[in-house]
């Protein structure tokens, strides 16, 4: 713990070691894990999308073929008017193809602001968010936790969570939606169920 500057973190980190034994042994296995904020929203909601039902491999090498048809910058102003085809030969299925289109579309319209997230409740962003073709709770959740850093994110729908709390907790099967939620209910996570979800996924490693 010598080691923790970051007294949100800190907190975080106490708070679950006290609460849950099992959280307390990934904590010592695997040392204090960050969690920043990151800007560019607009990239980051693109790179959400793309990453959809996709292994990280996927995602990243499909994410880095976008990033780069557009030199690094995408815009919504450049996506609106890319042409679907082209979208596609980047490695964007039809359906994720609408899905940016939507998002770049609402964005230039103003229909959705990620400007103005920093001042709303996590329910809020979730509420803006899922107005997008293709954005549901899983992609509104990686959002908060790894794009706004908010602490107080469980990610109950990620498969990753449900196989990590399996194996984690002795589970005999995959725990679906409720089960998760009353896992950290009973053992205490809030408000910081995205630190213990960034220790979950990272013992599946």
């Amino acid at each position: 713990m010598k080691n923790i500057k970051n007294t949100k973190i800190e907190k975080a980190i106490i708070t679950l070691s006290e609460n849950d034994s099992k959280m307390l042994t990934l904590i010592k296995k695997f040392g204090v894990i960050q969690l920043q904020p990151r800007r560019r929203y607009f990239e980051a909601i693109i790179r959400i999308i793309i990453g959809q039902q996709l292994s990280l491999k996927a995602a990243d090498s499909i994410a880095k073929k976008v990033f780069n048809y557009y030199a690094d910058k995408p815009t919504a102003e450049k996506i609106a008017v890319t042409e679907d085809k082209t979208l596609r030969s980047l490695g964007l299925s039809n359906s994720k193809v609408k899905y940016v289109k939507d998002f770049s579309f609402k964005y230039i319209n103003k229909e959705i602001k990620p400007g103005a997230f920093f001042r709303m409740t996590n329910d809020e962003i979730i509420a803006e968010l899922t107005k997008v073709k293709g954005i549901g709770i899983w992609s509104a959740h990686m959002f908060l936790i790894f794009y706004l850093a908010r602490y107080d994110v469980l990610p109950y729908s990620d498969l990753g969570i449900r196989k990590a709390i399996m194996l984690v907790y002795g589970l005999k099967n995959l725990p679906d939606e409720d089960t998760v939620k009353k896992i950290a209910e009973k053992k205490r996570w809030r408000p910081y169920e995205s630190v213990a979800a960034l220790y979950l996924w990272k013992s599946l490693e």
